[in-house]
């Protein structure tokens, strides 16, 4: 709390913009050295990608089929890109749960009584939420690595393209956020909120072309899988990191995935981000 008091000094700017930032910013350094004080927020939220990078090589790879191989080392780095889509979106239950955890400690109500910007405390929080997730990209980056992922393994790609497939990645995760901000916000307490902010991620990441190859499917499945936009942003990563397994398709966000991508994530942030400020707004009136 000693951080979010320093949100308050009125007066401070008579630009709403800037303020707004100044008070998001505050809220945003405040749930990270929260972070830093509960290590294992970070450490298990590290081990769960891990796990599904070690299980996903060495158990599927080999036995499905991209493109017109089994290769294990094939199958390697077509999966790298949905599992690190995977983790990216998988933070939406940890932003859930935590913002239903302030909502019931209260916080939520003495933030509301300082003079911020309405919008600082979720956007505050889910800045935090993307730090969090870069760190744990980057150490999932290092793991693929290890276990023999490597970029430019299908088609050429530069340093550029890697950054900005890893962007990408950031982008949707904070997209993802703000919809677990909503769901947050919704339920009463965390445990609710982890559930309700983690179910339905299993259909949205599993149907779609992470973890198989899309053109497989039955059509009306692969039709859903195609425009996901989960989807899109695997196919991009997949085409910035030069691996296997980038799906010819004729849907547009397969065609052009990059911009399929940004536009995707884009929506979701101004759609859920209005939702949710306008629920924080409601729910601690």
């Amino acid at each position: 709390m000693s951080a979010a008091t320093e949100a308050a000094p009125a007066g401070a700017s008579t630009n709403p913009v800037g303020a707004s930032i100044r008070d998001s910013l505050v809220i945003a350094r405040r749930n990270l050295i929260r972070m830093t004080r509960i290590p294992e927020m970070v450490l298990f939220g590290v081990i769960q990608p891990v796990m599904f990078v070690v299980l996903f090589t060495y158990v599927f790879g080999g036995s499905l089929q991209i493109g017109n191989t089994t290769d294990a080392g094939v199958y390697k780095d077509f999966l790298m890109a949905g599992i690190f889509a995977q983790t990216v979106t998988f933070a939406t239950a940890g932003s859930a749960a935590g913002i239903a955890d302030d909502m019931q400690k209260g916080l939520v109500d003495r933030f509301r009584s300082l003079p911020m910007a309405r919008g600082a405390v979720l956007t505050g929080r889910t800045v935090a939420d993307l730090v969090q997730t870069a760190i744990t990209l980057l150490v999932l980056a290092i793991v693929a690595l290890i276990v023999g992922w490597r970029t430019g393994s299908a088609e050429p790609t530069n340093a550029g393209q890697i950054l900005a497939g890893f962007g990408l990645l950031l982008l949707l995760g904070y997209a993802f956020t703000w919809i677990g901000a909503l769901i947050g916000l919704s339920v009463r307490t965390p445990e609710a909120a982890t559930s309700g902010g983690i179910i339905w991620l299993f259909p949205v990441t599993f149907v779609s072309n992470a973890f198989v190859d899309s053109s497989q499917m039955t059509p009306w499945l692969r039709h859903i899988a195609e425009w996901n936009p989960f989807s899109a942003t695997v196919q991009a990563c997949r085409e910035l990191f030069g691996n296997p397994g980038v799906v010819q398709s004729d849907a547009w966000p397969m065609q052009h995935p990059v911009w399929a991508s940004v536009m995707w994530s884009v929506l979701i942030i101004a759609v859920f981000r209005t939702l949710s400020v306008r629920k924080y707004r409601s729910a601690a009136s």
